[in-house]
């Protein structure tokens, strides 16, 4: 008897336990990666060539206006004035980490980090920042923020003679590494990629080796090319198209590359990586008319859509009257769905990965829906869901979906004399 309370006991005591572990766990913020030497400061501009006055993007547009004026048209000039980012920054704590690649230059941060109070270092030692700029501040990802590295000036020519020396990249994608590749390798998380981390995601998508070489999708010009070699990771291929120009007003004409690093905020872009093919299919079933819709990622080595998983796909297929009104619908969702608490699971994975078709089929029986004139195919883009936007209250003043593809497909058919 003695011993079946005892065990009892045990059982009871664990019990309570690992039920105030699963509340801590539901109502304690988990941190989402694990936070790299490379990835833990800012960068630092303590160093910097005596031919600069300043680190701010205007500076560097007396020189590379074309780049300048390319660089103020992309996210990554309002990285940290975005107000969905801000919204969504404060909503989940301020995180001190988020700075490193919103504001990537240790100017543009209002302290100092001297160092951390935790192993996992998301609880920074800091200080007021004496050399902070508020202006430099608002410029994001600004040029210094890719090109200043321990005071030396980076890019993907080794010039001697120009107004600041400049060390050759040895692979300009390095530059990307440092924000889209965050680990999630912790004992409690169970997700195949971070969700900030779209190249950790590139290696893990099924089929993203298969299929023509990034370069022969992107093209070449002239004879030389700008990166590392095929069949490695190469960001700067597709969202730092090639171009022949001078680096700066009047000098040698290069191949260089531009400053655009469109992504999912553009619909163009979107649709290159796209291919959707909408049909009629021949079917044997008597009184019956089937129609296909394919949907497949032709042109992104990592999944479409990427970056955070609120970023998804939705595929509409509708049979209408001779009005335009629905007379039935069929939806699906294209995105990752993954736990957050009490452990970061990834439930299922529901986007496009490279060269794998997606098909969705509808079929339309004209004695069940005689007023039917048409089916009509709509395939959205979603920047943020609906859900997360009300939860943390972003008052969007500018569209956070848009149309990939829309078209009908006339079931009436033309009379013969």
């Amino acid at each position: 008897m003695a011993i079946r309370k005892k065990k009892t006991l045990i059982i009871g005591l664990l019990l309570v336990v690992l039920i105030a572990f699963l509340a801590w766990r539901f109502f304690r913020p988990m941190n989402i990666f694990v936070v790299s030497k490379a990835f833990e400061r800012p960068v630092s501009t303590a160093d910097m060539p005596a031919a600069l006055t300043s680190l701010s993007a205007n500076n560097c547009a007396f020189c590379h206006r074309e780049f300048y004026a390319e660089w103020s048209t992309t996210i990554h000039s309002h990285a940290w004035t975005d107000p969905y980012f801000q919204v969504d920054w404060r909503f989940d704590g301020k995180q001190q980490i988020c700075k490193n690649c919103h504001i990537p230059l240790d100017r543009q941060q209002e302290q100092k980090v001297l160092g951390f109070h935790d192993d996992e270092k998301w609880q920074p030692i800091l200080e007021p920042n004496p050399a902070f700029d508020a202006q430099l501040q608002h410029e994001g990802v600004t040029c210094a923020a890719c090109h200043l590295r321990n005071g030396k000036i980076l890019g993907p020519y080794g010039i001697e003679t120009a107004a600041h020396p400049v060390e050759k990249l040895a692979n300009p994608n390095e530059v990307c590494f440092k924000c889209h590749v965050v680990s999630g390798n912790r004992w409690d998380t169970f997700f195949r990629a971070p969700p900030c981390g779209t190249v950790a995601e590139i290696q893990s998508t099924p089929g993203s080796t298969k299929g023509p070489p990034v370069a022969a999708l992107t093209g070449q010009i002239g004879k030389e090319s700008i990166g590392p070699g095929e069949g490695s990771i190469d960001c700067v291929k597709c969202h730092m198209p090639l171009a022949e120009r001078s680096l700066v007003a009047g000098g040698k004409v290069r191949i260089v590359r531009r400053h655009l690093w469109r992504g999912g905020h553009d619909p163009e872009m979107v649709k290159q990586g796209l291919e959707v093919v909408f049909h009629e299919a021949p079917d044997s079933s008597s009184g019956k008319r089937s129609f296909t819709l394919t949907l497949t990622n032709t042109g992104a080595a990592h999944y479409l859509p990427t970056g955070i998983p609120d970023r998804h796909l939705t595929v509409f297929i509708r049979l209408l009257d001779r009005n335009g009104a629905v007379l039935r619908e069929e939806n699906h969702i294209l995105k990752r769905t993954i736990l957050w608490r009490p452990f970061i699971i990834d439930l299922w994975d529901t986007r496009l990965p490279r060269w794998q078709p997606k098909v969705f089929h509808f079929d339309v029986s004209p004695g069940r829906d005689p007023t039917a004139t048409a089916v009509e195919a709509q395939v959205q883009y979603h920047l943020l869901d609906e859900n997360r936007r009300r939860r943390i209250g972003y008052e969007n003043k500018e569209p956070i979906a848009y149309d990939l593809f829309r078209a009908r497909i006339a079931l009436e058919r033309e009379k013969t004399n």
